[in-house]
């Protein structure tokens, strides 16, 4: 037991076990012991020695400039700066020792605790068992934890909200956008129509039913994501392709009412579909007959009727053969018969 400490009748290690923060002041205003924990936030620079008004400030209040009258504060509570951290800031109680002794400070982080922690590296062992900054790192790091399910709880619900969203828009078997998010699509281009029109291609495939009878509907399946990665591929980013039903697809190929550029993109895609898909060593061969219209036929845009033309010019590439396509092409509108004079 040092003398410092046989005078206050405590070990440094009872002290320390105590109030990890204390600081105890001599009468000549040296610092003649300190806590633990407090020394941590200074581990190369010891207290213990140094002059107590050199290493503090006395932040409020701020009268207080020497011990003398810090001693006249006895009982009170201070906040206290470190002079060599500026931006840390203690509170902490002073009691006046007897017989011109010195003074005793017990001090704490405060609500800055947290920040201590983290900045200080320091656990439950450096503070007091009784000390309450215990029951709020328990519940700081409680309400961290809660925090963080919530917030991984709302990613995992918006992440299946998105995929369910998806899809129900999504065909499962190729991926391409499917009848209601083709629905979706053209109540998006009635409300804002693009500038220059869309144009709408109907696909149904030709020989795709003697695939599926003849070899297999596995064979089926791996033709129709061959169809579903040719369509991609054949247009352009702000196209949308949609798979109708088992062996029918819907182009809508938005600002575009140019026919020829269709016409181009309906042969590259027949050309490319009658390249057979090979299905355990045996060749699938398919074609497409297209059907085609453009919304600048309409006025106001149907898309019922856009749709049924666009059947109907399917209809005529297969009667006249198959892989083949064909413009639907609108009747002509009487002219208006001119007006009579009554008089």
């Amino acid at each position: 037991m040092t003398e410092n400490t046989r005078i206050l009748g405590l070990s440094a290690r009872t002290l320390d076990a105590l109030m990890p923060m204390h600081i105890w002041i001599g009468p000549s205003g040296h610092i003649l012991q300190c806590g633990c924990t407090l020394q941590k936030l200074l581990p190369e620079d010891p207290f213990p020695g140094a002059m107590f008004f050199d290493k503090f400030t006395i932040v409020r209040p701020r009268k207080v400039k020497d011990l003398s009258q810090l001693l006249q504060m006895n009982g009170a509570q201070l906040k206290i700066g470190l002079e060599s951290l500026p931006n840390m800031h203690l509170k902490g109680t002073v009691v006046a020792l007897p017989g011109g002794t010195g003074a005793f400070l017990n001090l704490s982080f405060g609500i800055s605790v947290q920040d201590a922690v983290r900045r200080f590296d320091l656990s439950l062992t450096d503070f007091a068992a009784s000390d309450l900054a215990v029951e709020v790192l328990y519940l700081i790091e409680a309400n961290a934890a809660a925090m963080n399910a919530s917030r991984d709880l709302v990613d995992r619900l918006q992440d299946a909200k998105t995929d369910a969203e998806s899809r129900a828009l999504t065909d499962t078997l190729t991926g391409l956008n499917n009848r209601r998010a083709m629905d979706m699509t053209f109540g998006q281009l009635v409300a804002h129509p693009p500038q220059d029109g869309f144009g709408l291609m109907l696909i149904d495939l030709d020989y795709f039913k003697s695939v599926n009878d003849t070899l297999g509907h596995a064979a089926g399946d791996l033709v129709l994501l061959e169809v579903a990665k040719v369509l991609r591929e054949e247009v352009r980013a702000d196209d949308k392709v949609f798979r109708v039903g088992g062996d029918e697809f819907v182009l809508v190929l938005r600002n575009c009412n140019d026919l020829d550029l269709m016409t181009r993109i309906a042969d590259r895609i027949i050309a490319r579909l009658e390249q057979p898909v090979h299905y355990e060593g045996k060749p699938c061969r398919i074609s497409a007959s297209i059907g085609i219209t453009i919304s600048d036929y309409y006025d106001p845009v149907e898309i019922d009727k856009m749709l049924s033309d666009a059947d109907e010019a399917t209809y005529a590439s297969k009667n006249a053969g198959r892989a083949q396509h064909t413009v639907f092409k609108p009747a002509k509108r009487p002219a208006p018969e001119p007006a009579r004079d009554l008089h």
